[in-house]
């Protein structure tokens, strides 16, 4: 389960999210949620950053700005907590996310979710701060645009998870985008590569580099309403689970 700013805006959209949660553990045992920042708390973040220098050191931001989901995730726990669901919150770097240097821009090169394992064999939540993760220097480091959904995909292919549920703040993929056209269709499935398409337009819902590492993997992919999960809906990818021999693709990461 994935849960944008959006989804996260303001403190009581966590305790939304904690029902949300104990509902889908009823369904599945083992849960891994994603969460991103609060609404702009990483702009905020970036502003405060330039107030202090005009051109912020790159490793210097990062440490900066991975603050953001750290917020998200220790909120979340507790509001499962005060829900009587036992859920521990990782960040990027705990939950075994290995990046290249890049500092804010990093590619997922490895994921050693080693952390993770104990507390799903427990049927606890998992939550995990999208957006960072670690280099193989030991540098926190973040993943530039679409980092918070390539977290959830990333985590999806080490776990051998056959799905990922994005929560947003529209009910599913549309022909065009609903908030601007009143009469965009909703789009019940589509092939990753009809969504790469869309992301390729400037479409926002998913983020394109996680819509191809799903398609490396054969993950399916299920973009719902936070306000309302059970309507409508869009699915992405194959409908039947996928089947691999204990390998799998990550990010490819070159410097320009």
């Amino acid at each position: 389960m994935k849960f944008g700013g959006a989804s996260v805006a303001k403190t009581e959209s966590f305790l939304k999210i904690a029902e949300l949660i104990i509902e889908k553990s009823k369904l599945h045992k083992k849960i891994v949620v994603v969460v991103s920042a609060m609404g702009n708390t990483t702009d905020q973040l970036l502003e405060l950053a330039l107030q202090v220098h005009p051109n912020p050191p790159s490793r210097e931001q990062d440490m900066l700005v991975s603050v953001g989901e750290r917020i998200s995730i220790s909120l979340l726990a507790m509001a499962l907590s005060l829900k009587q669901k036992e859920a521990v919150s990782f960040t990027g770097s705990q939950s075994g996310i290995i990046t290249c240097e890049h500092h804010s821009d990093a590619k997922i090169v490895d994921v050693r979710p080693h952390r993770l394992l104990p507390v799903l064999n427990k049927g606890h939540v998992a939550i995990v701060a999208g957006f960072q993760g670690v280099s193989r220097t030991g540098e926190i480091t973040t993943l530039g645009r679409g980092g918070s959904d390539t977290t959830a995909v990333a985590l999806a292919v080490a776990l051998d998870a056959p799905k990922v549920e994005f929560y947003k703040d529209v009910p599913g993929i549309f022909t065009d985008d609903p908030k601007k056209n009143p009469n965009a269709l909703p789009l019940k499935e589509m092939t990753y590569l009809e969504a790469i398409q869309i992301a390729e337009k400037g479409g926002k819902v998913l983020h394109q580099r996680s819509i191809e590492l799903a398609m490396k993997n054969g993950v399916q992919l299920s973009v719902l309403s936070f306000q309302n999960p059970s309507i409508g809906g869009t699915l992405v990818g194959p409908s039947a689970q996928r089947n691999r021999e204990n390998s799998y693709e990550v990010e490819t990461c070159s410097r320009s």
